[in-house]
């Protein structure tokens, strides 16, 4: 039964190395961005060019798989478990674990993007991936605990943020033991997030905002 925590971890590493590597490519001087997979990157780049103009909403999630940049996340999520199906027969806790982190990823990301106040208030790290000054950091989705384990958790405001770094509500006796631990055995972290949160806010306050690619989409089939 162990499988099934262990693989909720690796599910949310391989979510913010996926997002950061594969969907959002790698900036190259004076080249397109790289993607061993450009048309997810590509997929991904229109869904941040349609949340950006509409307050963080998607209506393409409404039309289902009609949507090609829907279909393309639903595929790679069948993928992704096609794989994790082949251990099956020696690690069935972590396969089921993998099955349902896949599911929630794609609940909970779509429902955010239909219901933008829901999404705000229940993953603020999602929110702040795609309205903060610079796009490229919050790379997790479901939970922001690889954010915090990287330093990569830009908090735009102190109202916004989550209450512990699990993203989790929790009883206060639970959580302010936790946070005191968090920042006792990661304190260089915690002192990056706090850079990152400074320099969102000045960001803020001149109305800076890092331009995205420009990315051609594929023609949808």
């Amino acid at each position: 039964m162990l499988g099934f925590p262990i693989a909720l971890l690796v599910a949310n590493g391989f979510e913010w190395y996926a997002h950061k590597h594969l969907l959002h490519g790698t900036p190259r001087k004076g080249q397109p961005r790289y993607s061993p997979t450009p048309t997810n990157m590509k997929s991904h780049w229109a869904h941040h060019k349609v949340v950006r103009t509409t307050a963080y909403g998607d209506d393409g999630y409404r039309e289902g798989l009609k949507n090609w940049r829907v279909r393309n996340e639903v595929t790679s999520l069948l993928v992704l478990t096609a794989g994790t199906t082949l251990l099956l027969p020696v690690a069935p806790f972590f396969t089921l674990g993998t099955y349902y982190a896949a599911g929630r990823y794609f609940y909970v990301h779509r429902r955010s993007h239909l219901d933008p106040e829901w999404g705000r208030k229940a993953i603020p790290w999602h929110f702040d991936h795609h309205m903060n000054s610079n796009q490229d950091a919050n790379w997790c989705v479901t939970r922001p605990w690889f954010d915090y384990l990287m330093g990569t958790r830009v908090i735009s405001s102190p109202d916004l943020m989550e209450s512990n770094p699990l993203g989790i509500k929790l009883p206060a006796s639970i959580e302010a033991p936790l946070n005191k631990l968090a920042r006792r055995f990661l304190p260089k972290t915690f002192e990056r997030l706090e850079e990152n949160r400074v320099l969102e806010a000045i960001n803020q306050s001149k109305g800076i905002a890092l331009p995205m690619p420009e990315v051609t989409e594929p023609v949808p089939s």
